[in-house]
């Protein structure tokens, strides 16, 4: 951090492949600083206590909750927002899929996916489920957005 006053801290970050700094308040979430600092409004706010997953964000290869998180404590990592993901296969699969109704919890979702399909090698049916139950979705089924993962895993199976 090069700039911190006791109101103000300066964050160096690498968001979507490009470093960017940020200079928030010590008591801003990342939720709101991607949002309304970075203009990256695909992380939803829902519950803003860690629940719902909707503000899902991979940060150095985990999935993490930014409304949980603070802005200043990811200064030098590294951070993909489902603005970084444009065109990937777990978004073409649920699409495909028909795997979400309203899509407010959909970018949430697919980060987390993202994240699991990055970190385990050909995921179980069970290790699948699992992984999504940190995310909540009130409008569609969960055996659509399974049916996307899995259709995922089969398309790429040297890569997932």
């Amino acid at each position: 951090m090069i700039y911190e006053t006791p109101n103000l801290v300066q964050v160096t970050v690498k968001i979507n492949g490009e470093i960017q700094q940020i200079i928030v308040p010590p008591s801003k979430t990342l939720l709101a600083s991607l949002r309304e600092d970075l203009f990256l409004t695909g992380s939803k706010p829902g519950c803003f206590n860690g629940d719902c997953g909707a503000c899902t964000v991979i940060i150095d290869e985990l999935p993490m909750k930014s409304c949980l998180m603070l802005a200043a404590e990811v200064e030098g990592k590294e951070i993909t927002t489902i603005e970084g993901l444009s065109d990937s296969p777990v978004q073409r699969a649920f699409i495909e899929n028909f795997a979400f109704q309203c899509g407010y919890c959909t970018p949430g979702f697919i980060m987390n996916i993202q994240a699991m399909l990055n970190s385990v090698k050909n995921p179980s049916p069970d290790t699948i489920k699992e992984w999504l139950e940190s995310n909540i979705c009130r409008c569609t089924s969960y055996e659509e957005i399974e049916q996307a993962v899995q259709e995922v895993i089969d398309k790429y199976p040297s890569k997932y």
